[in-house]
């Protein structure tokens, strides 16, 4: 997908004008008439690491330009082309990378948004990337920028964990059951850890609910260890 290497001219040292906060306007220009609040362009969630900190301002960028939903769609196509593509990963971190590969593997991955990215928001913010030599925090930023949403529709993470694979009628009741939480969004995982013995392990944010029978086993020990 990314083999070969295109001449396509890049230029350097020009910081993409979305990334950019605009120019405040004086609230004397508008004498006399109601303005609307401007929207809260502040993460809902502090991230850290560097890709944390890249995914933070271009989710403050995508506020400001009234594209954070789209930008959103952009990233998630993107992050499927990571899975896709194995290989990218790789190219994006090499070190000898030369403006005209950098320009020609942004181009590359604009063709893979579907055309979500209609204000330029995340080909802006890949031409800072590649201007900063950060390619290859991508990825981590695409998972970053999901986290971001999440926290902002008020959404957490779910995780449930079962001693062994779940059949596919105890999967499709429990996939129905999460469907209709408003609280759980996309980051929802199934892991598997045959140390439970049984049952299952829910984990809702910062909440556990442990309906397993490795629990039960524990609890029924405390109880006869404190009769005894």
């Amino acid at each position: 997908m990314f083999s070969g290497r295109a001449a396509v001219r890049a230029t350097r040292g020009v910081i993409p004008q979305s990334i950019v906060a605009p120019r405040a306007i004086t609230v004397s220009q508008f004498r006399g008439y109601a303005t609307p609040a401007a929207p809260d362009s502040k993460p809902p969630v502090a991230l850290y690491g560097l890709d944390g900190t890249y995914a933070s301002a271009l989710y403050t960028a995508a506020v400001k330009t009234s594209s954070l939903d789209t930008t959103a769609k952009a990233l998630n196509s993107l992050n499927d082309v990571y899975h896709k593509d194995p290989k990218l990963a790789t190219i994006m971190t090499a070190p000898t990378l030369s403006v005209e590969d950098k320009s020609a593997i942004i181009a590359e991955l604009q063709k893979h948004t579907g055309g979500a990215d209609k204000a330029d928001t995340v080909k802006n913010f890949l031409n800072t990337l590649a201007d900063n030599n950060r390619l290859g925090l991508l990825k981590g930023v695409c998972e970053k920028f999901t986290e971001l949403m999440a926290a902002s529709k008020g959404e957490v993470e779910m995780t449930v964990t079962s001693a062994s694979p779940l059949d596919s009628k105890t999967l499709s009741r429990l996939e129905s059951a999460v469907a209709k939480s408003q609280y759980v969004g996309q980051g929802k995982k199934l892991k598997v850890n045959s140390d439970i013995l049984g049952g299952l392990v829910v984990e809702i944010g910062d909440r556990t609910i442990d309906l397993s029978v490795s629990a039960r086993i524990a609890k029924m020990n405390k109880l006869l260890t404190d009769a005894l």
